[in-house]
């Protein structure tokens, strides 16, 4: 093939139907978006991927310690302490979880349900504690 056996052709206008209306972008463009044949794999992957931690098992030393922060931050709860607090949180949609630390205000231990409550209403189970610091 040479230029020249398209030399009669290569000045001519873009060809527009006359019946139909022009495509836009767009929708040109949609034409060849790829097809996801499994909806959903790629979350499933990703999930499959994420990491999780498993809960540490603490030894006495470290549970008599956390005891100790509990019971200072008991003695001193009608001035609503402030404590640094690392608990862990079990992923709800696989095995482990994940530590989380916050510094918070204590309104009161329950020793019934063992559990810390925050100020804001939120509770901390004491068996899934890490550590526990008064500030």
């Amino acid at each position: 093939m040479s230029k020249s056996e398209y030399q009669d052709i290569i000045n001519l206008p873009h060809h527009q139907s006359a019946n139909r209306p022009h495509m836009s972008l767009h929708d040109r463009a949609a034409q060849f978006a790829p097809f996801a044949a499994l909806r959903g794999y790629d979350d499933e992957i990703n999930e499959t991927a994420r990491l999780t931690d498993r809960q540490i098992e603490l030894n006495d030393e470290q549970i008599a310690f956390i005891n100790q922060q509990l019971n200072m931050i008991s003695e001193s709860i009608k001035s609503t302490p402030k404590a640094r607090i690392t608990y862990f949180v079990p992923d709800e949609k696989k095995e482990g979880g994940k530590y989380i630390t916050i510094e918070a205000d204590v309104r009161r231990i329950d020793e019934v349900q063992k559990q810390i409550i925050l100020v804001t209403g939120e509770s901390i189970e004491i068996s899934k504690l890490s550590s526990i610091e008064k500030l």
